[in-house]
């Protein structure tokens, strides 16, 4: 009878223990955190890649075409990588060949400058 009443308690503290595991994540959620997990390039750098397809313009002004925006988000250099179209990747249609997108210098976010 010892031995009976004693497995009862032990399973029920189990039970109870097992209950609170399952319970704590609705009682008390962990925050949301904006970091990111994504390795960085092999130049350490973080590159934000804006979504969609967008004008491009060079900086001398005499450039326009569609492509990637792309932001080093340690030093705030803003890249331009032509598409040629609307399309989120390089297309030519004049050639079998995969192109090449090859970056273009558009400018620099002064990431220094936000806690003056």
């Amino acid at each position: 009878m010892r031995l009976h009443t004693t497995t009862n308690i032990l399973l029920s503290i189990i039970a109870f223990a097992l209950v609170a595991i399952a319970v704590r994540p609705y009682v008390r959620p962990r925050a949301a955190q904006a970091q990111t997990t994504l390795p960085a390039t092999t130049a350490g750098d973080v590159l934000y890649v804006e979504p969609g397809s967008t004008m491009l313009r060079s900086t001398d002004g005499n450039t326009q075409i569609f492509g990637k925006m792309v932001v080093d988000m340690n030093t705030g250099t803003i890249w331009g990588f032509p598409t040629l179209t609307g399309a989120p990747y390089p297309v030519d249609i004049t050639t079998a060949k995969p192109p090449v997108s090859h970056p273009m210098y558009l400018g620099r976010f002064a990431f220094e400058d936000i806690n003056k």
